[in-house]
Order: structure tokens, then sequence, then C-alpha cells
């Protein structure tokens, strides 16, 4: 279910599969979108909890168990993609976003 507010933030052929890209949100938000091998995408919020850098965008998207994760340059932590908790340290997590594709263009619902 997308929020109220909906922002295009880029088209989905900017974002390659298995990959990353930040985007700014109303209010500043940062949001890392990521695609998945198998085409689905997810929004997470962009910093890491762990060292609070900006830096999300950048990890590496995978599978840990058949769970699709991003995991932080920083400290190597993976982050589930669905539901934003960390696969190495469940008591932390990242905010996650809906997001779609709607007509070519990666949508993310804005806080």
């Amino acid at each position: 279910m997308m929020s109220k507010s909906v922002v295009a933030v880029f088209p989905l052929a900017r974002l390659l599969p298995n990959r990353g890209v930040a985007a700014l949100l109303p209010g500043d938000v940062q949001v890392a979108v990521f695609r998945t091998g198998d085409d689905e995408v997810y929004a997470l919020s962009n910093i890491d909890p762990f060292s609070r850098a900006a830096v999300m965008s950048r990890g590496i998207v995978g599978d840990r168990g058949g769970v699709p994760v991003a995991v932080s340059p920083m400290h190597k932590n993976a982050f589930d993609l669905r539901t934003g908790v960390c696969v190495d340290d469940p008591e932390v997590s990242l905010e996650v976003y809906p997001v779609r594709v709607d007509a070519g263009m990666v949508m993310v619902g804005a806080p």
C-alpha cells in the first residue's frame, strides 16, 4: 500500500539489476532504492544505522538463505530488503518505504 504522498524518483531503466540508487524525498529524506536480479524493487532508508553514513544505496544486493538483502558497504551488515531488519542483528532495522513501478517510473511513498 502506498502512502498518501508518492514521489516519482527516477526511471526504472536507471536502476540496474542487483544495484541500488539513492533518492531524495520531500523533507530531505534519503532513501536507497534497490532492484534485485528477479526485478523486484525495494526502498529502505539510505542511512546505515551502525555508522550513520548515507551509504546503503552503495551496498551489495544479494540473498541470505532465500532472503533478499542489501549489505552495507561500511560494516558489512545485511538488511532484509522486505522488512528492513538487520539479518546480523535483528534488534536493528532500517525504515522501509512503499515502492512500485508505474509506467516505467519508480514511485516511492514519502513519509
